[in-house]
């Protein structure tokens, strides 16, 4: 009998009878799927059937906490911002968000951003991003620690992170479909930091996130729409924020910050695009409005800033005194 089948059971038996899993019996199945115990035929109807009710909150918290499990060594490495960065690249373009994640980290909050990105083309491609603006590509707990010790900033791509739950995000090539394990990736914060900023591509799940947030004891968390599903903030039109403020439910919303039309996915910048706007070889104010926007969204999660305003403020001076060459990392 596969170790799976209670769980399958559960979600499975037929009106008036199936349900969600609780958070423990989450827990305990991803704990059969990481020990390699689970029976790939039982996997896949496990994953499928969360797809087709929907998966809760205890149940990506439950998830997550088995991913969590694997990765003790990543804690208390000195996050002080957790940023996921899971998005495909069908509607990306250049990656701006993480010039905003350069200024949270100039601002003193160590950044570790983590993350895998399919169909990505090369002006999209986070890990090309990384590489041209100077933020360390780390391959493990120490590494990523010296590297927030001596930048402030690190990015930890998922396939040398946690090799195991790269394969179950590669499940979507066999089942067709995304599984509940796209939504604990943005929920892992592997360093256990204090505050995390997580995108979303369908806006349901703003609220799917907050809550696995609130029942994984997060403090601080932020969550928006942003495009491809990064945490990126759209500049044209007003954004709905949700998330928690000291472990409580919150929501708010920012306006918008420029009066043009224009989509984050509709730019024709090249590769080089992230480090000339860094430098100020490019000046293009939508970019800029993309990066002090979506920085100030994270100063405000941090608490770094009481209000819009006031964030606002403080990005822009971080964006006038930022360091204009790209060190090596």
């Amino acid at each position: 009998m596969s170790a799976l089948l209670p769980y399958v059971q559960l979600l499975g038996r037929g009106p008036g009878r199936s349900r969600n899993l609780d958070e423990a019996e989450a827990r305990a199945a991803m704990d059969i799927i990481l020990r390699g115990d689970a029976d790939p035929e039982a996997l896949g109807a496990l994953l499928m059937l969360m797809r087709f009710r929907g998966e809760s909150a205890a149940e990506v918290a439950g998830f997550t906490r088995g991913f969590r499990d694997l990765l003790a060594d990543w804690r208390d490495i000195g996050a002080g911002l957790d940023w996921p960065s899971y998005a495909a690249g069908r509607s990306r373009g250049a990656a701006w968000f993480l010039l905003a994640a350069k200024l949270i980290a100039q601002a003193g909050a160590p950044v570790l951003l983590h993350g895998w990105n399919s169909h990505q083309s090369e002006k999209a491609s986070v890990t090309a991003g990384v590489a041209r603006l100077g933020i360390a590509c780390v391959t493990g707990p120490d590494d990523a620690a010296r590297a927030l010790r001596k930048t402030g900033i690190a990015y930890a791509p998922l396939d040398t992170m946690c090799p195991r739950a790269l394969d179950l995000l590669k499940l979507r090539d066999v089942l067709g479909l995304r599984s509940c394990v796209n939504t604990c990736m943005r929920m892992l914060n592997p360093a256990g930091a204090d505050a995390t900023v997580q995108g979303v591509f369908h806006p349901p799940y703003r609220e799917l996130q907050a809550d696995a947030g609130a029942l994984l004891g997060q403090p601080q968390m932020t969550v928006l729409k942003g495009a491809g599903g990064e945490f990126e903030r759209m500049p044209t039109k007003p954004v709905a924020l949700f998330g928690l403020r000291d472990g409580a439910g919150w929501d708010d919303s920012v306006p918008a910050l420029l009066d043009e039309a224009r989509r984050l996915s509709a730019d024709d910048f090249g590769p080089d695009a992230l480090p000339a706007l860094w430098s100020g070889a490019l000046h293009d104010p939508f970019a800029e409005a993309v990066v002090l926007g979506t920085a100030a969204v994270a100063l405000m999660t941090l608490g770094r800033a009481p209000d819009h305003d006031s964030a606002m403020d403080l990005a822009r001076a971080l964006w006038t005194d930022r360091p204009r060459e790209v060190a090596a990392a």
